[in-house]
């Protein structure tokens, strides 16, 4: 007999690179976990892709960041980049929409990484928890190379 956990759920990489703790990013917003709790990716690709199944309740004006509300209720930043909302919407597209529903992989935004990186951008991109206190466990995996919507970044149980 399988004994499955109802409470256990996964989040995917949302862009092709490696995989940081928080506390390492450049911003002390970020690296004090002020917005919320989660990781870091240093990107080496340049599509950011849904981490996990919900609804985009938010795309930021300037393209860098979103918000993802999951079936459990967990609301989720994705922020690419650290003051990249500085450049109001410069190397970043929109491919989603607010108020879509989104699968683990589906594309959300597309950004210019020379582009972004000879404006001398940090593209550390964090995946944040603002709702942490719903969190009973969570684990994060630091892989050295991950894929956009393929690889496991975070489990955690609610």
């Amino acid at each position: 007999m399988v004994s499955l956990n109802r409470n256990k759920f996964k989040f995917y990489s949302p862009v092709k690179g490696k995989v940081i703790k928080l506390e390492k990013v450049n911003d002390l917003v970020f690296s004090q976990k002020l917005v919320g709790d989660g990781i870091a990716i240093q990107p080496s690709g340049d599509v950011v892709v849904a981490p996990c199944d919900g609804i985009i309740k938010l795309i930021f004006e300037t393209n860098h960041a979103f918000v993802i509300v999951t079936d459990e209720g967990l609301e989720i930043i994705v922020h690419i980049g650290i003051d990249t909302v500085d450049l109001k919407g410069e190397g970043f597209i929109r491919v989603a929409e607010e108020d879509q529903r989104i699968s683990v992989g589906d594309e959300i935004i597309k950004f210019n990484k020379e582009l972004l990186e000879n404006k001398g951008c940090d593209l550390t991109t964090m995946i944040l928890i603002t709702n942490y206190s719903k969190i009973k466990e969570m684990n994060c995996f630091y892989l050295n190379e991950c894929l956009a919507g393929e690889d496991i970044v975070i489990e955690y149980e609610i």
